[in-house]
This record gives C-alpha cells, structure tokens and sequence, in this order.
C-alpha cells in the first residue's frame, strides 16, 4: 500500500473514532458543536497530511510511526491516552446532560467560536513547525542527518508543535461546548512538560549543535514563562 494510501486509511478511521468518540456518548446527532469540530479539524489536518505526503515524505512516514523505543515515553502514551480520549467522551456525555449549562451557565456560542479559533491556531501553528522542520517525528530521536532548526516558530520557542498542542488542549472542549472536559483536557499538560523535558535531555545528548540553541533560544513552551 503506498503512503498516500495508507495516510487516507488512517484519517478515515481517525475521522470515525473521533466521531464515535464524541456522538455516542452524546445520543444526538444534534450536537453541532461536535460537527464543526469534526468538520473543521479534519479538514485541516487531511489536505496538509496529503501535502507533506507530496512534499516531504520522509516527515510524512515518521509522523505515522507511533510506536516508542523508550519504555518511560510508551507510560507517557499510556497516560495520555486515558486522558485524551475520556476527555472527548465526556465533551459528548456533557452536551447530553446539560452539565456545563446546569452548574456553570453555559460556554456562550461567542467562546465556543474562540475556541474553535484557538483550535485552528493551534492546526496552523504544527503544520508550520512540521513544514519548517522535517525531522519533527512523533518519536523521540535523532536520526541520521538530523540537524538543529532554529527558523520559524523554533526562533521563539524550543518546542513549538507542544505549544501547538496546549493550544489545541485549551481551545478544544470550548469548541465543543464543555467547561466539564476543560479541566480533563488540560490535565495532558503536565504529561506533555515531563515528555518534552525528557526529549530535550535526548536532543542535548545525540544531536549536535542543540545545546547553543537552548543557550540562545531560551523559553522551552511560551515566551517569557517557560
């Protein structure tokens, strides 16, 4: 199966379960925040993965590698895992039972438009990291002919596509309407800042020319805070 073919297969089913994760806890198809999140983070995300399916395929078959080498990094998964998905399950059994709308009032259809902004800033922001650096693997390591990247987003930050994520964690459950999963969803944030503290510890060990980075490049996630 080519890599065109396989990178379809795979958004097809992650478009389902993504689907499957939101509308059946949810018991509607009436929840139309979970069709414009669905709509709009696939679209994104499909064209651009065929684009560096053309462009750079090399990044495109490491992104669709999610096994691990390191036993700490395959808990990280682990752990993340049974957060993000619960998270998005909770979303869907919010909207159900109107816990947001009884305890807290609502997310008013004003916030959950930023939010679905945020998301998409958050999609632009990793698709920008991953055309400026084609070594950005969903593993963690150095691989032959791997260099330092210091353009782009790596000029303000040295771990954007984690910014992106954070991004995407906070203006996800506003997206869909759910203060409840808010706070699920940001409880990955902690797990992200133990992996991308263990990548820097591999990335200052086998690749050449990171640690003058972190030298000039100071802030790991935002600029100015950390």
């Amino acid at each position: 199966m080519t890599l065109k073919a396989r990178m379809i297969r795979r958004f097809s089913i992650g478009g389902v379960v993504m689907a499957a994760l939101l509308f059946v806890p949810a018991g509607s198809l009436r929840y139309w925040q979970g069709w414009l999140f669905v709509v709009v983070t696939m679209g994104f995300f499909f064209p651009t993965s065929l684009w560096l399916v053309k462009h750079h395929p090399a990044l495109a078959e490491r992104r669709m590698r999610y096994d691990e080498k390191e036993p700490e990094q395959r808990r990280f998964k682990i752990a993340a895992s049974l957060v993000f998905f619960p998270a998005f399950l909770l979303a869907g059994l919010d909207f159900r039972f109107g816990w947001s709308r009884a305890w807290l009032g609502g997310v008013p259809l004003l916030l959950e438009l930023a939010g679905l902004l945020v998301v998409l800033a958050a999609d632009n922001l990793i698709f920008w990291v991953m055309k400026v650096n084609s070594f950005a693997s969903r593993r963690i390591e150095v691989v032959e002919g791997q260099t330092v990247v210091t353009t782009g987003p790596y000029a303000f930050v040295r771990h954007p596509m984690y910014a992106g994520i954070v991004l995407m964690l906070i203006g996800t459950p506003l997206a869909l309407g759910s203060y409840l999963s808010l706070a699920m969803f940001l409880l990955i944030t902690p797990l992200l800042a133990y992996r991308l503290i263990y990548e820097e510890k591999v990335l200052r060990r086998d690749l050449p020319g990171y640690v003058d980075y972190c030298e000039h490049t100071h802030f790991r996630l935002v600029p100015g805070v950390w």
